[in-house]
């Protein structure tokens, strides 16, 4: 029996609870392991800027983008839309900043832990004001 058909499987023994929050995990997991390597967020095959180019080429500056992009798109859901705004606007300032890395990958993966860093922070204090 293969592992994935197992692990199927013993979804069914737990409660009703968690097999719908095991499934919905499981389903992430097997799209993630099929993603190719070195997604950005944004499209490469239109990339231009020297440092977009930068990170569709590095394996590593590509994860970085996705982290910091879903990042993004989760604190910008979860804040009213004058917060929205200001986020939005703090976003084109890190792309406008991340621009003048150009092809460093050294300065852009700076950049991007940078931001990733203000971003987690943000979710930290929504977080800490209790239970969803």
């Amino acid at each position: 029996m293969s592992l994935a058909r197992m692990s199927l499987s013993l979804a069914w023994l737990l409660p009703i609870r968690l097999r719908s929050a095991l499934v919905p995990a499981m389903l992430a997991a097997t799209v993630l392991a099929l993603a190719p390597a070195a997604a950005a967020s944004f499209d490469c095959a239109s990339a231009r800027a020297a440092d977009e180019k930068a990170v569709c080429d590095s394996c590593d500056l590509a994860q970085l983008d996705v982290k910091m992009s879903t990042l993004y798109g989760v604190l910008t859901k979860l804040v009213a839309m004058g917060q929205r705004g200001m986020i939005q606007d703090a976003q084109r300032a890190w792309l406008a900043q991340r621009s003048t890395c150009g092809g460093d990958t050294s300065c852009l993966a700076g950049a991007y832990r940078s931001r990733i860093a203000q971003l987690e922070a943000a979710l930290g204090e929504i977080y800490s004001r209790g239970p969803f």
